[in-house]
């Protein structure tokens, strides 16, 4: 593949370098010259100074022949605008663009660009580390606002239907994996013991959800 990548600062470099040593060709668009010094002195990919969004540097960089473009610059606005000119103007199949401002992605998304809300997506990597199993969510969607996550369930759900266990948590549940297959279930379906439960929940209250969760359900 041949990726063409904007902005050569620590995410930048770092996806040039893992793409290379992958056996890909690269090329790495910066407006300042001195950020390639950060792709040290073994990277054999282009390097060209300028911005990411003007037609003369995306078609030094080759964007034109490219396979994929990634624009993970530190200005949002540069990474949607070069974003949409690979796709819309030379019709690059694979286009993603780092956004630090999450409801701002989601616009984006609409526009059919793929993009990385950085806070968010940091956010929940911090969150498996610090968390204890099942806790973290597993996808949030581009705004922030709707998370789906794993449910520590109490044991005494096992038997219950969904629709007691969606009832209880004010979530709605996503899908299940059971005996390693995903399932979309029924509000009848009953919780198994092997059950891995996933809901979509609001962000906001996913602690009230995984406590409900991990409590024994009320009886009738």
């Amino acid at each position: 593949m041949h990726v063409v990548i904007m902005g050569c600062g620590r995410v930048g470099s770092s996806l040039a370098s893992g793409l290379e040593r992958l056996g890909h060709e690269v090329a790495v668009i910066d407006r300042d010259p001195q950020a390639f010094r950060r792709l040290g002195p073994d990277f054999r990919g282009r390097q060209v100074v300028g911005f990411g969004f003007h037609r003369s540097v995306l078609d030094e960089a080759g964007l034109d022949s490219a396979d994929a473009f990634a624009a993970v610059s530190s200005g949002d606005n540069s990474n949607i605008i070069a974003a949409r000119v690979a796709r819309e103007s030379y019709g690059v199949e694979k286009v993603v663009a780092r956004i630090y401002d999450a409801k701002r992605a989601a616009v984006y998304e609409r526009l059919g660009i793929p993009t990385v809300a950085t806070v968010p997506w940091t956010t929940d990597r911090l969150l498996r580390m610090l968390l204890p199993d099942g806790v973290a969510t597993a996808w949030r969607e581009p705004t922030g606002t709707v998370a789906v996550l794993p449910l520590p369930l109490h044991e005494d759900w096992v038997g219950r239907s969904v629709r007691d266990l969606e009832e209880a948590t004010a979530s709605r549940v996503a899908f299940v994996v059971r005996f390693g297959s995903g399932v979309l279930p029924t509000a009848t379906t009953i919780v198994q013991a092997e059950d891995t439960v996933y809901v979509a929940a609001v962000s906001g209250t996913v602690s009230d959800v995984t406590a409900a969760a991990a409590a024994p359900p009320e009886e009738d």
